[in-house]
């Protein structure tokens, strides 16, 4: 074997990791990368992870999270292969994941071309995108953003395990899960892609937790984010529950009553969910640009890390997650809208059915809506190869 191939020092005394570079596949002995193991604790499960955008902020939080044995289980090895457009600063990162000294690490596959991230592939993390700089406009946003993830959408069906679980961070999340998906059909099902609001229904868990006071995260139930990952998406707190109580009650029992009024919609806790709570969630994102200079990324991966979790191993909360719509609360087949999901393990879930909705509810829900029916249309046009028959970009209205 030539020294292309790197291998970890002796952590724990033990040889444990390899990893190459796919520009070097070609001067590698595959028997001595199939001899390769984890040794010591032994797991007992594997799983290939690709993400792409590895070098980037958020996986640069992500990758340790997807070694902790929180995401895919302490029993599992995991394999990663990773995408960087720059090679170099991805080298620098794969320095550090062997300092993590994870005994879960099985390899690394480090590559800028798709089809070599996608091989075989048991889950991929889509994280990068093109951002929008200074000046593009919103429609040049989305057909750059719509090329690269027909042409992702392509890879993933050619060389992705067929049950690949896709998770779509990049932004527009929504619109380029449903661009991917239509060039990755019909070998990777619909139903396995998803896009990440996670991140949104945890700022609104958050938020609720401060206004609350005393409260853990984790007693804040069934909060929703309805739509879009974008400033249109409707952050709901009707269905909130506090420790298996409603949201007004455990409200109620601070030391001012917020439903005093007759009129609950202008009752002070009314007035705060359908106003300041919506705006702080929907502009959370541009308030940490404004402060860090920097888009969210720690806790984007988090969220990232959340989502997996819940679609892996299953969820008693209701999981706010971007997924293919059937129709459910007249939201047209074939956007990718946020919706609450019960989640039941390896990768199933479904959608919350039958939840009422005032008027209020119901023109920010439709709002949303209108919003990704016209991404999705402005981002097919602009693809130079136009769709294949029946794609479902044709459902829409």
């Amino acid at each position: 074997v030539g020294k292309e191939i790197l291998y970890a020092a002796h952590l724990f005394s033990n040889p444990r990791v390899m990893w190459y570079d796919e520009r070097h596949a070609d001067n590698i002995d595959t028997d001595v990368i199939n001899a390769v193991h984890l040794e010591g604790s032994k797991p007992t499960k594997h799983v290939t992870v690709a993400v792409t955008g590895a070098a980037g902020q958020i996986a640069y939080s992500l990758l340790p999270h997807l070694l902790s044995g929180t995401v895919f289980g302490a029993d599992t090895a995991v394999s990663l292969r990773l995408m960087n457009p720059t090679q170099d600063k991805l080298q620098g990162v794969v320095l550090e994941l062997e300092d993590l000294a994870k005994d879960s690490l099985r390899s690394i596959v480090t590559t800028d071309k798709a089809e070599v991230c996608f091989e075989g592939a048991d889950v991929a993390i889509l994280l990068g995108a093109f951002p929008r700089t200074a000046g593009m406009e919103r429609k040049d946003l989305l057909a750059r953003n719509s090329a690269i993830f027909a042409a992702q959408g392509r890879a993933l069906a050619k060389v992705a395990s067929a049950t690949c679980i896709v998770l779509v961070v990049g932004n527009p999340a929504n619109t380029n899960a449903a661009i991917l998906a239509e060039n990755a059909a019909p070998r990777i099902a619909p139903g396995n892609i998803t896009a990440l609001t996670r991140l949104d229904q945890n700022r609104l868990k958050a938020q609720l937790a401060r206004r609350i006071g005393g409260v853990q995260c984790a007693g804040i139930r069934r909060a929703i984010i309805w739509g879009n990952h974008s400033a249109t998406q409707f952050p709901d707190v009707s269905h909130v529950t506090v420790h298996g109580r409603p949201l007004a009650t455990s409200l109620r029992d601070t030391s001012f009553d917020l439903w005093s009024n007759d009129d609950k919609s202008q009752a002070p806790l009314c007035m705060w969910a359908r106003g300041e709570l919506v705006t702080t969630v929907q502009q959370r994102g541009a308030a940490v640009i404004h402060l860090r200079k920097l888009s969210s990324a720690m806790s984007a991966a988090a969220a990232c890390a959340d989502h997996l979790r819940d679609l892996l191993h299953g969820s008693e909360d209701w999981v706010s997650m971007a997924v293919p719509s059937d129709g459910s609360y007249d939201i047209p087949k074939g956007v990718w809208y946020s919706f609450p999901c019960h989640c039941y393990g390896n990768g199933t879930y479904d959608i919350v059915r039958d939840l009422d909705h005032d008027e209020f509810g119901q023109a920010k829900m439709r709002g949303t809506a209108a919003e990704l029916i016209q991404e999705l249309k402005d981002a097919t046009a602009s693809l130079a190869e136009p769709a294949p028959p029946g794609g479902w970009h044709q459902m829409l209205p």
